[in-house]
């Protein structure tokens, strides 16, 4: 296993082995790519923000999309790390790995652990999003497998496969 680098990332971009639509250049770090958000939902509202600044009340579930959409090659997967911006804020996540063969939006699940309302905006990054090198390629990826969020868009509870 390897970590890709900024350089890493933008050559498997650039050869479309890779992929991340609605790339950033300020999304990108020297071993990963930082996530913006596109929807929250919080848990107990059945209203999906889209828009503006939403407010987390205190010791609440919600959930948030990405802007980007990502495309996995069958040899590279990827870990998922809330940025410290959210952690120092008080917010923790509940996040798992971007299988090798994953094509779609994430839907990232994160709790405000603390007594205040956090404030989280739009269109802010979010996690860091950090590519591994598998040994070898995977018999069968993602897609194959299980694929139960393949294709996503947006926030997503259910499995899309059914």
């Amino acid at each position: 296993m390897a970590i890709l680098s900024d350089k890493d990332i933008l050559a498997g971009m650039g050869s479309g082995r890779l992929g991340i639509s609605d790339y950033h250049e300020r999304g990108l770090t020297p071993n990963g790519y930082d996530l913006r958000i596109s929807e929250i939902s919080v848990r107990g509202d059945p209203e999906v923000k889209k828009e503006g600044v939403v407010r987390i009340p205190p010791r609440t579930m919600f959930y948030v999309s990405t802007i980007e959409r990502v495309r996995m090659p069958n040899d590279v997967c990827a870990q998922l790390w809330m940025r410290t911006t959210w952690i120092r804020k008080g917010c923790i996540g509940a996040f798992g790995k971007i299988d090798a063969g994953f094509e779609g939006t994430l839907t990232l699940g994160a709790y405000n652990a603390t007594d205040e309302v956090v404030e989280i905006p739009i269109g802010e990054r979010f996690c860091q999003m950090v590519f591994e090198t598998l040994l070898s390629a995977s018999d069968k990826d993602y897609a194959q497998r299980s694929g139960n969020y393949q294709g996503q868009t947006g926030v997503t509870l259910n499995p899309v496969k059914k």
